[in-house]
């Protein structure tokens, strides 16, 4: 049976990774109305891999015969002045998400719980890439800044960007 605290950490955490998913639909939503089809797919992609990242939770607690509990989300932004300005938030939203991680898995460590810790290390290796792909996001959105051409090469490159089942989902 999961801690209270840990199981509450854990619900937060899913509602948490699910209003991240709405603000990565949302931002592929302001990128596709204003014609960047490649940004906006790179944002869908991110919008499907914080839904797995909350069923990984989910499966998670259910495994542990604890209750998920899902609440309200939050309203998101609905447009940015810039692509730059999205991937910034990105980032910065990246690292939020991270610094939520981080709490779980040292809650975990500090309760004995070796298999939440476990869970936890995964999610920690996973934000490692979250971030780096947001801070390459960052640089390649200011490399192009006011260069159409550019921006519409970057835009094709994102086009590119194809979706993969993290490997918890996978196994399953």
């Amino acid at each position: 049976m999961l801690n209270k605290e840990i199981h509450d950490a854990i619900n937060a955490q899913i509602n948490a990774e699910m209003w991240s998913a709405y603000l990565y639909l949302s931002m592929s939503m302001d990128a596709e109305n204003k014609g960047y089809k490649g940004v906006a797919n790179w944002f869908y992609i991110q919008y499907r891999e914080e839904l797995d990242h909350a069923r990984i939770f989910m499966n998670y607690l259910n495994s542990r015969d604890a209750k998920v509990e899902l609440s309200a989300i939050e309203a998101v932004p609905t447009t940015w002045e810039s692509v730059l300005q999205m991937f910034r938030e990105t980032l910065a939203h990246e690292q939020k998400v991270t610094a939520m991680i981080n709490a779980i898995g040292m809650l975990a460590h500090d309760e004995n719980d070796f298999a939440t810790a476990n869970r936890m290390t995964w999610f920690i290796d996973e934000q490692v890439e979250e971030e780096e792909s947001a801070r390459e996001m960052v640089a390649s959105a200011e490399a192009v800044e006011g260069n159409k051409y550019g921006m519409y090469m970057l835009d094709k490159e994102l086009g590119g960007r194809t979706y993969n089942t993290p490997s918890p989902l996978a196994a399953e």
